[in-house]
């Protein structure tokens, strides 16, 4: 027997499958870098935060024409790579459609997929004329450039020919075909190969066969440079969401023990704090660079569809600011992606002279924001760019004391007179005679 073809096979999934979990490790250790925040609190919430956003994908029906498409495109793509199962068992024992034995079931199956596969086809046709012809503003703001701009073309292009492939295999399979179940796209292909002999139609099948399966593969580790990771990490990402009501920011914990020290009579306050415990200084406050931030944030970044919905909702983006929530989780991630090519090449971390605040992310952007959670609330896959903004915020106010004249006088006035404005404590009710 020629086992030549079920050798390459292996090799060909060894490799595809080897990198891709490589490539998930690195994000993993990436994600790791962040400082340790509790999330598992509220399971039940949690469950149902991954069952209705990330599987069911409720926020996006706020948008129904993308939403529509992209469920088709979601689902058709998920189920029609269920029949990479039968895929592997072919190329590993050199069988031919292994689970036709399932008769009726399986061409309703393959009929399924069929009609999903042409069904992706049209949804991603239709994204590609909402970016490229009709030019949704979203999709074309400054950061939409270069390789962000390409890779969602590349994406479209990947899930045309992956889909096409998937219909040419079929129609251009003699046996099933003559079988005339389960092909109802499928079979209005065939007139186009009419003219060719059945050796040709082998070997155009055959080469569709192999073209499908490598595609996949390269997709799986493509995800891995591409926005489309959150494939992947949208259920991790909707499971450890801040359940906390929108606006609710979490106090640093060293100011409130600090504050309650100074309400606490008994309490010393020249008495260190045990090494390690909650109630230890920390190191900085705030955040300048991604190992500054949470594991939770870092994940974030990781997840961003660069969809732009958060962009596209945000008032001060809207109204001309430097702000771009998208583009605040883009830079994250680039700038982690540098800190974990760093660690790669040097085994650990080695000063770069970089940092996320200032080299990636500038001052102005940071303070254009209103904290007003309408980028959380648009967000399809609940990433919360408000959390990195605000403990950016907190590093240049508290640690470079770099806050604008007029937030410096704010934080002077309630220093001193117990309010905002600059007047005595005394008139604060003169209001009520006037």
């Amino acid at each position: 027997m020629n086992y030549i073809d079920n050798i390459a096979f292996l090799i060909l999934l060894i490799l595809g499958v080897g990198f891709f979990v490589k490539n998930i490790q690195k994000i993993i250790r990436n994600i790791k870098l962040g400082k340790k925040v509790d999330r598992s609190d509220n399971s039940n919430a949690r469950w149902q935060n991954m069952a209705f956003i990330a599987f069911g994908q409720s926020k996006m029906v706020k948008r129904p024409i993308s939403a529509l498409l992209h469920i088709i495109v979601y689902l058709g793509f998920i189920i029609i790579n269920i029949e990479v199962i039968e895929i592997i068992i072919d190329g590993l024992f050199g069988t031919h459609r292994v689970l036709s034995f399932l008769g009726g079931t399986y061409a309703i199956l393959i009929g399924t997929f069929e009609i999903l596969a042409l069904l992706v086809l049209i949804s991603v046709s239709v994204f590609w004329i909402r970016r490229m012809v009709l030019r949704i503003p979203r999709f074309w703001n400054k950061e939409m450039k270069g390789f962000p701009k390409n890779d969602a073309l590349y994406i479209l292009y990947f899930e045309m020919v992956l889909m096409s492939l998937f219909l040419i295999m079929n129609a251009t399979d003699v046996p099933f075909q003559q079988g005339d179940s389960g092909n109802p796209i499928s079979q209005f292909l065939v007139p186009l190969f009419e003219n060719f002999n059945v050796t040709t139609l082998y070997i155009i099948e055959r080469t569709a066969w192999w073209l499908h399966i490598a595609g996949i593969l390269i997709f799986l580790n493509y995800l891995y440079y591409s926005k489309h990771l959150h494939i992947l990490l949208a259920f991790p990402n909707t499971y450890f969401a801040n359940l906390n009501p929108k606006g609710q920011l979490n106090n640093l914990e060293a100011v409130t023990n600090e504050v309650k020290m100074m309400l606490d009579p008994t309490a010393d306050p020249f008495a260190a704090a045990p090494e390690g415990s909650e109630d230890e200084v920390p190191e900085k406050f705030g955040a300048s660079d991604v190992t500054d931030l949470n594991w939770v944030q870092l994940m974030n970044a990781y997840t961003c569809t660069e969809c732009g919905r958060c962009t596209s909702s945000c008032p001060a983006n809207i109204t001309g600011k430097e702000l771009s929530p998208r583009a605040i989780m883009m830079k994250t991630r680039d700038r982690l992606e540098e800190v974990g090519k760093n660690i790669n090449k040097n085994g650990e971390f080695v000063e770069d002279g970089k940092q996320l605040l200032n080299d990636y992310i500038t001052p102005e952007e940071i303070w254009a924001c209103t904290s007003c959670n309408a980028c959380v609330e648009e967000c399809p896959v609940n990433i919360d760019p408000l959390s990195i903004i605000i403990d950016l915020r907190r590093y240049l106010v508290m640690e470079q004391s770099a806050a604008s004249q007029e937030l410096n006088m704010m934080m002077t006035n309630i220093e001193n007179n117990g309010a905002p404005w600059q007047y005595n404590q005394m008139d604060r009710l003169n209001w009520k005679d006037e």
